[in-house]
């Protein structure tokens, strides 16, 4: 069928409508712009893929208010705390782990915790929001091709319902297509890394494991039958399970050979019953399709730009599960990109801005990558991972951003990452978390960071709201100011020393809740250093307003 010829307009198309391309939609219809997403399929995922999402996933939407509609989402997976591994669920152990408790921050250190909510769930809830807030978004809808320019991109889409076609012309692309990439492999941009490491078959049974469990409660468990790295975890209510097994030329199977029957073998073989009662359930409502199968990756791409087009999510990187980075890294790529797409296309910054997604995002998925190997490796070794260089909490709230949309100050260290239990406040670093309070209500300095920037000083600071108000007038921009001390009590006398500022001093948060610049005391021009400061974070020649 041959497309229309009228050619919708929009500034941000976004090609792919999983929790990355929605979080996308979302963080850019909060910040003002009304994107156009398309995802060819007809509705958000059916079946849960990522189940659990960390502290700083929950720290962003949290800002955004969004924290009780997702909590109140929390599947049954919250009841089970532990990790475990053996050759059969029946046999003995080699090792247990309360994985929850190791990775679940204090409250010094997030307002907030891991959510143990279905992605699914998530989808719909970021949808809906995003839609509420102005997003176009359109499921059934197939991007067809598209042909990319110096001033924009034009893409050939279809309804998947009509089969109506036509073009949309947008000022910038965002592939969020998964890990096939389709959008980046088009463009012949590679990717780097160990590559394919298994392909997995999984299905979903119905079995009172009751004996096999002997009361023990897990949300995951690694089995060396009928496969080393075969995992078993908890459906959406009791006595419903998802088995997932490897298989490959190596096992001497292949997708072929997951029939009915050899499903329930195998499970019993991971079970260690062979009289055990099985029913497989069909993988989504309304078909008849019983077994799945994907790979399993690892890898991260070679550019996260082309031009006007940025990939991100899996589109630019893959890890395996372990350690549960894929959705959050994707939806932290998206926070990234989102602010500095919008801050350009309101004509807030220059559009070297742009440059500082890749220059941030890709070297923290390639630390991701190979903690994420590391945990692998040490749970299909039976050493869990306490195998891994680095400690959860600092990979998840800990990693350091290098960039021109940073003022990296002199003597910062080279690691990549920083304890976030002895936070520095350096700029590149996720802003710490404090807890204030105002009047009676408690909250997170981080409640503060929901979409523009922030300028946080010391009690004595106030000056320097004088100087964030001529920075508004003069730069355009959307600048909260807050005094601690003064409009917000610092309950445990905490933020100079989180934030590394004397009392007259300031932190510069962006609107992804990293900070971007400081000055630990008070300077003889303040206006000027907070306005020059500003104008090179933007690219912007100071004192000029767009």
């Amino acid at each position: 069928m041959n497309a229309q010829s009228d050619i919708q307009q929009t500034e941000v198309l976004i090609a792919g409508g999983g929790i990355t391309g929605l979080s996308a939609a979302l963080f850019l219809a909060r910040a003002g712009i009304r994107p156009t997403l398309v995802e060819r399929h007809a509705s958000t995922a059916l079946q849960p893929q990522a189940r659990a999402f960390n502290p700083r996933s929950m720290e962003i939407f949290r800002a955004l208010g969004l924290e009780p509609a997702i909590r109140d989402r929390t599947s049954i997976l919250a009841g089970f705390p532990e990790m475990i591994g053996a050759d059969t669920l029946a046999g003995p152990e080699r090792f247990r782990v309360d994985i929850l408790s190791r990775v679940r921050p204090p409250a010094t250190l997030s307002p907030t915790d891991w959510t143990m909510i279905d992605q699914d769930e998530l989808e719909r809830v970021v949808r809906a929001d995003a839609e509420n807030c102005g997003a176009d978004i359109r499921f059934g809808t197939e991007l067809i091709s598209f042909e990319h320019a110096a001033d924009g991109v034009t893409a050939l889409i279809r309804d998947l319902t009509g089969g109506t076609e036509h073009h949309i012309r947008a000022d910038y692309l965002v592939a969020a297509d998964g890990n096939r990439a389709g959008i980046r492999t088009k463009l012949g941009i590679g990717a780097a890394g160990p590559g394919e490491l298994i392909n997995a078959a999984s299905f979903v049974f119905d079995a009172d494991l009751s004996a096999a469990l002997r009361d023990r409660r897990f949300l995951l468990g690694y089995f060396d039958q009928p496969t080393t790295g075969t995992a078993l975890v908890p459906g959406r209510k009791l006595g419903r399970w998802a088995l997932g097994i490897p298989f490959g030329p190596e096992t001497g199977r292949s997708a072929a050979d997951f029939t009915e029957a050899r499903c329930v073998e195998l499970t019993r073989r991971a079970i260690g019953d062979p009289g055990l009662d099985i029913t497989l359930v069909p993988l989504m409502t309304g078909s008849d399709q019983l077994v799945a199968t994907t790979r399993i990756g690892a890898w991260v791409a070679d550019e996260y730009r082309a031009g006007r087009i940025f990939f991100a999510g899996d589109a630019a990187h893959v890890f395996p599960p372990t350690g549960s980075f894929g959705a959050n890294t994707g939806i932290a790529d998206a926070g990234n990109l989102a602010w500095k797409l919008a801050a350009v296309l309101k004509g807030q910054a220059g559009q070297s801005l742009l440059n500082s997604y890749a220059d941030e995002r890709r070297p923290v998925a390639l630390i991701t990558l190979d903690q994420a190997m590391q945990r692998l490796h040490g749970r299909h070794s039976g050493t869990g991972d306490d195998a891994a260089t680095i400690d959860d909490l600092t990979m998840i709230l800990g990693y350091r951003y290098r960039s021109a949309a940073v003022h990296t100050e002199t003597g910062t260290p080279d690691e990549p990452v920083e304890d976030p239990h002895h936070p520095s406040g350096r700029p590149g670093l996720r802003a710490p978390h404090v807890w204030l309070r105002q009047d009676t209500t408690a909250l997170s300095t981080l409640d503060l960071f929901d979409g523009g920037f922030t300028l946080l000083t010391g009690a004595a600071g106030t000056q320097w709201r004088t100087a964030a108000e001529k920075a508004v007038a003069t730069m355009g921009l959307d600048l909260s100011t807050y005094c601690v001390g003064t409009d917000f009590d610092d309950i445990d006398d905490k933020f100079g020393a989180a934030y590394g500022l004397t009392a007259t001093g300031a932190a510069l948060i962006r609107p992804d809740g990293f900070v971007a610049w400081r000055a630990p005391d008070l300077p003889a021009n303040p206006e000027h250093e907070l306005l020059l400061a500003l104008s090179r974070l933007l690219d912007r020649e100071a004192g000029y307003a767009h």
